[in-house]
C-alpha cells in the first residue's frame, strides 16, 4: 500500500485505463479542475496525444458526440467539470444516454463515463455549485459512483470502465487533496457494495461523496465526548447497497444524514425513505438530515458556510437525536 492523494489516485486510474484498452478515449477540459492539481494530467496528456481531445466549451455537442463514439464501440470518459455544466447537456445524458440501453433491449450499448465535480468549493456561487446526483438518480439506466477516498475513486473508476451502461461519476474538488491508502497492484470494486469508513455503536452517519470526510470528522469530534458514532459510506449510488445501511441502523437505532444536495428531494431525502420503509421499527428517534438549504448557492463565503453542512451542524444533529 501507498498513501497517495486522491488527485493522484484518480489520474493513476485514468492513465492505466488507457493504457489497457486503446478504446478509452478522455474528452474534456480539466479532469481536476481549475486546481493546483491539474498539471497532474499533463503527463497523460503528452502520452496520448490521440487519445485526449479538448473540445469546445459546448457541453450538449461533445457529450452527445461521445455517446456516438461509445454506441460506436469506444469507451469514453468524458469530464463535464463544473457539475452545474452538466444541465446544458442534459437532453444527451437523461434522455439519450440512460434510455439507449434499454429501448434497445440491450442490443445498443452506451459504455462512458460522465464525471463532474460538484458541490459548494468556495465562491462559486449559484451557477456554480450545484449537486445534481440526486436528479441523476431519479433517472433509470444510469449508473452512479461517489467515491470518497482515493482507494474507493481508482477502484470504482475502473469498475466503471468496463460497465456497458453510461456511469454518472460524481466528484468533489475539496476531495482531491485527501490522502489514503492505495495498493501498488491493480484492484477493483465492485458497484452496490457499501464501506463502512469508520465502525460504531451508538449512532450512523450515513454520507456519500465529500460529505463522508465531513461525517468521519464529526465522528472524531464525537468521540472525544464519549459517542462512538459509525459512519456509512454506499460509494455507488446505483446500484445501491441498501443491505449495508439498514444493517449499520439496525446495530445503532439512530441515524444522521449528511447530504451537499439541497434538502428538498436531495440524496438524503431518498436514504430516509428506504430506512423509513424498511428500517422504521430499529429506529427509535427520528432521522435527522443535515444538508444544503433551499436557496441559490450565494456567492459570499461566509453565506456558503451558513447554508452547507459543517461538521459543528452535522454534531449538533447528533446531540439532537441521542437526547
Amino acid at each position: 500500500m501507498r498513501e497517495i492523494l486522491y488527485a493522484e489516485a484518480l489520474v493513476e486510474g485514468l492513465r492505466e485505463l488507457l493504457e489497457a484498452d486503446e478504446r478509452v478515449h478522455l474528452m474534456g477540459q480539466y479532469f481536476l479542475g481549475l486546481t493546483s492539481h491539474r498539471e497532474l494530467m499533463a503527463d497523460v496528456r503528452d502520452s496520448f496525444p490521440g487519445r485526449v481531445y479538448y473540445p469546445p466549451i459546448a457541453e450538449l455537442g461533445y457529450v452527445g458526440a461521445a455517446i456516438g463514439a461509445a454506441i460506436a464501440g469506444l469507451r469514453p470518459i468524458v469530464d463535464i467539470a463544473t457539475a452545474s455544466f452538466i444541465f446544458q447537456a442534459f437532453p444527451q445524458i437523461v434522455n439519450e444516454a440512460a434510455n439507449i440501453h434499454y429501448m434497445t433491449g440491450g442490443q445498443t450499448k452506451v459504455p462512458m463515463i460522465f464525471h463532474f465535480n460538484h458541490g459548494i468549493r468556495g465562491g462559486g456561487a449559484a451557477q456554480h455549485s450545484h449537486s445534481p446526483q440526486a436528479m441523476l438518480w431519479n433517472t433509470p439506466g444510469l449508473e452512479i459512483m461517489a467515491p470518497s477516498s482515493p482507494y474507493d475513486v481508482k477502484g470504482l473508476l475502473k469498475t466503471a470502465a468496463e460497465s456497458d451502461n453510461p456511469t454518472a461519476f460524481v466528484d468533489h474538488t475539496r476531495l482531491f487533496d485527501v490522502i489514503g491508502p492505495v495498493p501498488e497492484d491493480d484492484y477493483m470494486i465492485p458497484f452496490g457494495q457499501a464501506d463502512i469508513k469508520r465502525g460504531g455503536k451508538d449512532i450512523t452517519l450515513l454520507a456519500s461523496s465529500f460529505m463522508v470526510q465531513l461525517a468521519l470528522s464529526a465522528a472524531e469530534t464525537l468521540a472525544e465526548q464519549g459517542i462512538d458514532a459509525e459512519v456509512v459510506d454506499p460509494r455507488t449510488l446505483v446500484p445501491l447497497d441498501e443491505d449495508t445501511i439498514l444493517e449499520s441502523v439496525a446495530k445503532t437505532h439512530y441515524l444522521v444524514i449528511v447530504d451537499e444536495c439541497h434538502r428538498r428531494c436531495g440524496v438524503g431525502a431518498e436514504f430516509a425513505a428506504l430506512v423509513v420503509e424498511k428500517a422504521f421499527s430499529d429506529l427509535r428517534a427520528p432521522i435527522v438530515r443535515v444538508s444544503t438549504e433551499d436557496v441559490p448557492v450565494p456567492f459570499s463565503q461566509t453565506l456558503e458556510r451558513y447554508i452547507e453542512p459543517t461538521e459543528d451542524k452535522v454534531v449538533q444533529a447528533v446531540l439532537r437525536v441521542l437526547s
